[in-house]
């Protein structure tokens, strides 16, 4: 359990403090009016799954990948803080004051939610969402006519506590200067658009269950001896099959379809476990659970991605492959070569969308306790569909190097990261409480 000491000292966040505290009540009672004049929306049928539904859409415009699972994350952990300080289930994030018992889940959930992303992007526009979902509530009940006031007190200290825990901690400067010189092996900007290397700084952010961004590390490979087999393999590999004149030669292929279909939202992890959990009959607290978990885990490993990446600096395969003499008989460059989609702007080693993918397949498979949870999701316009977890993270490895933009090795590699992070979470964080109160 982390306490607001481990991270600087909590600066005031006016709107959800205001919230949280019994004697500043004003926001409590202005989104409370708010929500009640909203007209009647339709009965949701679980509010945790319909708000990260709705904070998934509202990261994008957060930034990349690692800022919106960073985002998703603090949303997360204030829904499961805010539902258990009404219900103690599960062990929290944060030690926050008891809620009233007969406090609105649904409200508390709501108000979490909205208040912390409603402070990160503020751009969103979530006013009409919370106003309809506090006014879908049912009414109190005549022995508890503040339910929801109660609940949306709970929501609001969930909020600041998350958000005050993780002021000033680095997510503002996600990047560094880039410095190394080029040489054989060594990352540089990729074509066409040279872009300075991003994220570097996001090693240095500190993790929300993991001790520090380097604890699963990937270690190094014989990948990096530009004269081994390995190399090779990797390198002739991801020239042919991520070539952009082969790939565009076959638009409908296998590769080509898997290539685009995972950055176009199929390693959206949030939107699977969506999916995953439709018909499961979980509560609010096993969603409110699973959520945070999935999003602390894909967190922490984009945290561990950038350390990876930034420990070891491998170039690119466009780089490598317009590289005149690597010192390798078995690889020839080609200075005209492209790759299939565009080579994002950071170091090779590991891949961050095979590293996300292994810690999120890992909490699932734990969370339910078998690999075996088939699914069909449907992104850039193509359906595909796994019987497994384990074939998702195959194909997820395959994705990148049809893409053109990673070794095979580092793919793989950060599969086998993901999952350490994974287990981690899972076995370190938001654990089932004995000796729980009833509702």
């Amino acid at each position: 359990m982390r306490t607001t000491e481990t991270l600087a000292t909590p600066v005031d966040r006016p709107r959800a403090a205001e919230a949280a505290s019994p004697h500043r009540a004003g926001l409590v009672h202005a989104l409370l009016f708010l929500g009640l004049l909203a007209a009647t929306a339709p009965a949701r049928a679980d509010a945790v799954t319909d708000w990260n539904a709705i904070a998934d859409d509202a990261s994008v415009a957060f930034g990349g990948p690692p800022r919106r699972a960073y985002l998703l994350a603090l949303t997360h952990l204030a829904i499961h803080d805010a539902l258990n300080s009404i219900d103690p289930r599960y062990a929290t994030y944060l030690d926050l004051p008891e809620a009233d018992p007969a406090a609105s889940p649904e409200a508390a959930v709501a108000t979490a939610a909205y208040l912390v992303l409603s402070a990160k992007v503020p751009s969103a526009g979530l006013d009409d969402a919370y106003d309809a979902a506090i006014a879908a509530l049912p009414p109190c009940p005549a022995d508890h006519p503040d339910c929801i006031a109660d609940g949306i007190a709970a929501g609001a200290a969930a909020a600041e506590a998350i958000l005050a825990l993780r002021d000033g901690d680095g997510s503002d400067t996600p990047n560094l200067p880039y410095t190394l010189p080029e040489g054989p092996g060594v990352y540089q900007p990729t074509p066409p658009g040279f872009a300075a290397p991003a994220f570097a700084n996001w090693a240095n952010l500190a993790p929300f269950a993991l001790e520090s961004g380097d604890r699963f590390r990937a270690p190094p490979t014989a990948l990096f001896i530009l004269k081994s087999a390995v190399y090779a393999a990797d390198y002739n590999e991801v020239k042919q099959v991520g070539s952009a004149a082969v790939r565009a030669a076959n638009p409908d292929s296998e590769e080509s379809r898997i290539a685009r279909f995972w950055p176009g939202g199929g390693a959206n992890w949030n939107a699977v476990a969506r999916v995953i959990c439709d018909g499961k009959e979980l509560d609010l607290w096993e969603h409110a659970r699973l959520f945070a978990l999935l999003n602390i885990a894909v967190s922490d490993s984009s945290i561990a991605v950038y350390d990876t990446k930034y420990e070891y600096n491998f170039w690119r395969p466009v780089t490598a492959i317009h590289w005149s003499d690597d010192g390798n008989p078995a690889t020839a460059s080609d200075p005209d070569w492209k790759s299939y989609l565009p080579t994002p702007p950071y170091p090779d080693y590991t891949c961050g969308l095979t590293t996300n993918t292994g810690a999120a397949t890992e909490v699932l498979r734990r969370f339910f306790g078998t690999d075996r949870l088939g699914y069909t999701l449907t992104a850039a316009g193509i359906t595909r569909s796994y019987d497994t977890l384990s074939e998702a993270e195959a194909e997820a490895t395959d994705a990148r190097v049809y893409a053109g933009i990673h070794f095979r090795t580092g793919c793989e590699n950060g599969v086998r990261m993901g999952n350490q992070v994974g287990r981690f979470v899972m076995l370190h964080s938001l654990k089932p409480e004995k000796g729980n109160r009833s509702r």
